[in-house]
């Protein structure tokens, strides 16, 4: 089983803040959306994105994989897996992804280490047997896409060496406890609700963050574009002399609940290169146009 790199991944240092990972985050999603990205092998850097990004999100995670690598390891060399738990946490819980975006999909490395169907003997810890799991109910996340959360339905999942479909309730909380009964290994399954990280959306209580960006003559002529949304993509007419930072609110298009969340829109205003000899010319027009005292307007 072969280490992975997650910060050279998302072309950070190991020092990297909160803040630092998401961006890069959003960046690289962005990126090699496949959705959008024309760029060769696309579709697998934006699965390696959101692996890194799931395991550096996560303070316990996070510590976890730190701990790992500093032991030497580096990309490409060989990790065997060692009898007790690197990944923290009780032997009985596992980590589920689930119901596609960020979720699922992730290498043997992430899921042995976080625990993912780990078995007695999984996780990359220090030598030394496991004690065996306690006889009741077995707890486990079930990490879930922000559409499965909007749109509800049922997502299947593979857990205890076996296959199950699991009803996930439209608007579905953070922390909410979905009960399998007597598909646990000891008895009853329980599921603890969280979302998992989504290459365009944040969630905040149940509205819904989303950074659009925009060309400086999109901001400063205003412009209509189309924005998506967890429903499907929706026109947003952008006023003209808009500033980075600026939000605009798109009532009822965040999270489903009693009342239902918005999506703010927040405008990031990005220069693009002036690669071409028109390009630049454009860009002197506009240095000329507005003077060398433009930021004091």
């Amino acid at each position: 089983m072969q280490f992975k790199d997650y910060y050279e991944t998302l072309g950070l240092e190991p020092s990297a803040g909160e803040a630092e990972i998401k961006t890069a985050y959003r960046r690289l999603a962005r990126k090699y959306h496949p959705d959008v990205s024309k760029e060769a092998g696309a579709e697998e850097k934006f699965k390696a994105v959101n692996e890194a990004y799931e395991a550096l999100r996560d303070p316990q995670k996070r510590t976890a994989y730190d701990q790992l690598r500093a032991r030497g390891y580096r990309p490409g060399d060989e990790v065997q897996p060692s009898a007790g738990g690197y990944g923290g946490g009780s032997p009985d819980f596992e980590e589920i992804f689930a119901g596609g975006g960020a979720g699922g999909g992730f290498s043997d490395f992430f899921e042995t280490l976080f625990g993912r169907g780990r078995s007695a003997a999984g996780g990359f810890g220090q030598q030394g047997a496991r004690s065996a799991p306690p006889r009741g109910d077995t707890r486990a996340k079930l990490a879930v896409s922000l559409e499965t959360v909007y749109e509800g339905g049922s997502i299947r999942i593979s857990v205890n060496n076996k296959t199950l479909d699991v009803r996930v309730p439209k608007g579905v909380r953070p922390g909410q406890l979905i009960r399998l009964a007597g598909q646990g290994a000891h008895g009853d399954l329980l599921l603890e609700i969280e979302y998992a990280a989504h290459p365009h959306f944040e969630v905040d209580g149940r509205n819904v963050i989303y950074m659009l960006p925009l060309a400086p003559w999109e901001a400063a002529l205003g412009a209509t574009v189309s924005v998506p949304t967890l429903g499907g993509p929706v026109e947003l007419k952008i006023p003209a002399n808009s500033e980075a930072g600026r939000k605009l609110r798109l009532r009822g298009r965040g999270l489903p609940g009693t009342q239902a969340g918005d999506q703010i829109v927040e405008l990031e205003v990005l220069a693009p290169r002036a690669e071409t000899p028109a390009q630049h010319d454009a860009y002197e027009a506009m240095r000329v146009a507005f003077g060398e005292d433009w930021r004091r307007i």
